[in-house]
């Protein structure tokens, strides 16, 4: 049986298997979707980015978050091992005691377990913050990055009544004191997308000078748009440039105020960032960080990173149990009406994939979004505008007989309803096997 146009059998791109599956190799993404996303705009970026998850740091930030107990730290830590993710910031140590202890056993269980992952801590230009950092390094016998942050934007010295002075003397001192522990140092501007050029070029060029190894440019409360981004990264390599102090890295750190997290990062990525930091479900600060999740999946979809993500449902659905953080049903990939439809068009293109053995287009046909590559799956529900291919197709998957009888019984309470129906999925009442809604349809006698 052909299941494709002639037009794309005739080019030999697209071959049905022995199985009944098709192929899905690079030539059918061509054939069966033009990506404009890709479509050639000048140079392309060829070398690898890395991510920071910031989730049990400026993540617990959030006003609204459960600090989770550290069992599910460690879940969570091992999670982002599993996606790829390269660093992750465990905590500020100069907080406290409980930080501390914290901090310590998050990286002593990376030490036992062997992960990939590499931590990174928080703190204030302040003796106290990088010392605690620097004992807990020299405890669990690894290094820890530390992330050294000073406000920069002239609306923060005004309100501090800070001097440039003043902070080109803390900037100084904590990058002698990094570089004197033997802990890696990544300078950190705050409100960095706020900041005079002046300032930043003193600020950077001082830590860099005296052992820096990364900048990290903040958009602290969510202020940049794309263009802003790009055009600030641009200005802080050449800055970096400037100094002439080989292999320092720049990082980006975004905020959600404006929604524009992932497009900001994106941004930061396509113009030379080497690392952007992000949080499960965008938790943290006000209205969040960038959301890692959709980060991972957007710079998937754009071919920039090569992850196996199937393990991101795992990852936010374990940050959502442990900081206490509900995922709204409208949440993209994630949420639980992502690839749940009960439209009878987009329904019916997506079944009639199904029925012909095909995965790769059942996911793909009416979703922006390839489920299977996120470790999900797409699924039929039955509503007020669905067609009764749905409700055969629902009754098949939990292998009921779709008798004609049954099926026109069905889909006459689904046009009554006001909502999806059988949400709450198949329960026994009095022998009856029945499809849960507000009008209660018996299935069969069992």
């Amino acid at each position: 049986m052909n299941l494709i146009a002639p037009s794309m059998t005739k080019r030999g791109s697209v071959s049905e298997m022995d199985d009944g599956f098709i192929d899905q190799g690079e030539d059918r993404i061509r054939d069966l979707i033009h990506d404009w996303n890709l479509v050639d705009s000048g140079e392309k970026r060829t070398t690898p980015v890395e991510f920071d998850d910031e989730t049990l740091r400026d993540g617990l930030q959030s006003p609204s978050v459960v600090d989770p107990p550290i069992e599910e730290k460690f879940e969570i830590l091992r999670l982002m091992d599993k996606l790829g993710i390269h660093t992750a910031n465990v905590g500020l140590p100069g907080a406290g005691p409980r930080a501390v202890e914290d901090v310590t056993r998050l990286c002593q269980l990376i030490v036992d377990e062997n992960l990939s992952i590499t931590p990174n801590c928080a703190a204030r230009t302040h003796e106290n913050d990088i010392r605690a950092v620097a004992e807990i390094s020299q405890k669990v016998g690894i290094p820890i990055e530390c992330c050294t942050f000073i406000g920069s934007s002239p609306i923060r010295p005004y309100t501090e009544d800070w001097t440039l002075e003043r902070m080109l003397e803390h900037t100084r001192f904590a990058s002698d004191f990094c570089r004197r522990e033997n802990i890696p140092q990544m300078y950190v501007t705050e409100d960095t997308t706020r900041a005079t050029p002046d300032t930043l070029r003193a600020l950077y060029s001082t830590a860099i000078e005296h052992g820096a190894q990364r900048a990290c440019v903040c958009d602290t409360v969510g202020h940049a748009t794309p263009p802003g981004v790009k055009a600030l990264i641009g200005f802080i390599r050449e800055v970096v440039k400037e100094t002439g102090v080989e292999g320092i890295k720049i990082d980006w750190h975004g905020h959600r105020d404006r929604d524009l997290d992932v497009a900001n990062s994106i941004a930061a990525y396509e113009a030379g960032a080497d690392r952007i930091h992000a949080a499960a479900l965008g938790i943290g600060e006000r209205s969040g960080n960038t959301s890692m999740d959709l980060l991972l999946v957007n710079l998937k979809l754009l071919g920039a990173i090569d992850n196996d993500l199937t393990h991101l449902p795992d990852y936010v659905n374990a940050v959502s149990e442990g900081c206490h953080v509900p995922i709204p049903r409208n949440y993209p990939v994630f949420g639980s009406d992502a690839f749940e439809t009960a439209t009878g068009v987009h329904a019916a293109a997506v079944i009639k994939a199904f029925r012909k053995n095909d995965t790769w287009l059942a996911n793909r046909v009416y979703s922006g979004v390839p489920a299977d590559e996120f470790g999900l799956a797409q699924k039929i529900s039955i509503g007020p505008m669905s067609g009764k291919s749905n409700v055969i197709f629902w009754l098949e998957q939990r292998h009921i007989e779709p008798t004609e009888e049954l099926v026109t019984r069905i889909f006459d309470s689904a046009k009554k309803a006001d909502r999806l129906l059988g949400q709450r999925g198949l329960r026994r009442k009095k022998g009856d096997l029945t499809l849960e809604t507000e009008y209660e349809i018996p299935l069969n006698r069992v």
